[in-house]
């Protein structure tokens, strides 16, 4: 496997933004509706291990989007620009990360809320990846 055609500045700052807006849609946007569904009280969240928890989060980010970069090297279309990465992350964040988040949720018998929060942070990060990672190769 060849890796030295991947933008690794890219993955990194693709990374950034997709911790970042985790941090907004877990936060602001979605974070308590997630917590109950979960049933999280505020001293459990307090209780967790941040240090632990967001560096593994980050190095995960890190890895899916270097997948999603990877996978952009055998696409070798000169058309091959911000919409078509935007559609290839979707489709990968949909197809694949919805689905299989969702097939464990019905096992875990956790809710469709949870389900939602969870995956569509995933299928939309993966789709604003797709289109930086597709125009800065």
């Amino acid at each position: 496997m060849d890796f030295s055609t991947i933008n690794f500045l890219a993955v990194i700052v693709v990374t950034i933004i997709s911790f970042a807006f985790g941090s907004i849609w877990y936060g602001p946007l979605f974070g308590k509706k997630w917590q109950k569904e979960l049933g999280f009280t505020d001293e459990y969240i307090r209780e967790g291990n941040m240090a632990k928890i967001f560096g593994s989060s980050f190095v995960l980010i890190f890895l899916m989007n270097f997948g999603l970069a990877f996978i952009f090297t055998f696409v070798e279309r000169p058309e091959f620009g911000m919409i078509e990465g935007a559609m290839y992350g979707g489709f990968i964040g949909l197809f694949f990360i919805g689905t299989s988040t969702g097939v464990n949720m019905l096992y875990q018998r956790q809710s469709f809320s949870l389900w939602a929060i969870d995956s569509f942070y995933q299928i939309i990060y993966l789709t604003i990846s797709g289109s930086i990672l597709a125009i800065w190769k």
